[in-house]
């Protein structure tokens, strides 16, 4: 079967954690996962229109959620990658703090528990996004609108709360230039903008 590439809108996500959720209750379990990236911001701030993945964490459970998400891509013809954890790379040092997650919803649902969607808290979203900023590669990346998208719902107007904010989860000196930088150019746009 030939593989397209999928991008999930909020009704393709929502269909994809439940029928993961359906067949992890089928057989007992329930699993968890930590989403963070384009689809955390998707289901919470409803200012993304797609992703084409999702980013989580699965630890607990990797080898029977890799089964399923691998059972679903060959049934539904997605990307074989579509439930990846290439996200681990940029978690913070904090991210085992259960304040830096929030339970977002169980599916198929409370009543019959299969999966539990965690999703990062806007903060931790904005300070991954501001690190891992990458600015016109990478497939046409949304990292500069989604920190724009993060900023404004934060309500962050200036060098000095966008920096608090990605300090507080990750040191000083793991940022680079390009992230202060590119802080200090998203947020001068912001503000020209702002009546």
């Amino acid at each position: 079967m030939r593989v397209q590439e999928k991008r999930f809108d909020t009704t393709v996500l929502e269909a994809a954690f439940t029928e993961l959720g359906r067949r992890a209750h089928a057989v007992g379990r329930t699993i968890e996962i930590a989403v963070y990236g384009g689809a955390a911001l998707l289901l919470t701030l409803k200012q993304r229109v797609a992703t084409k993945d999702v980013d989580a964490v699965f630890d607990r459970d990797k080898d029977f959620v890799r089964k399923l998400a691998t059972e679903m891509a060959e049934e539904f013809g997605w990307d074989q990658n579509w439930l990846n954890d290439g996200v681990k790379g940029w978690l913070s040092e904090v991210d085992s703090d259960p304040d830096v997650k929030k339970l977002f919803k169980t599916y198929p649902s409370e009543n019959e528990p299969g999966l539990r969607v965690f999703i990062a808290k806007p903060e931790y979203l904005f300070a991954m996004k501001s690190r891992a900023m990458r600015v016109g590669g990478v497939e046409g990346s949304s990292d500069i609108d989604d920190i724009k998208n993060l900023a404004q719902e934060l309500g962050i107007t200036n060098i000095q709360q966008a920096l608090a904010i990605v300090e507080g989860f990750y040191p000083a000196n793991l940022l680079e230039p390009k992230t202060r930088l590119g802080l200090e150019e998203i947020l001068s746009s912001l503000n020209d903008k702002r009546p």
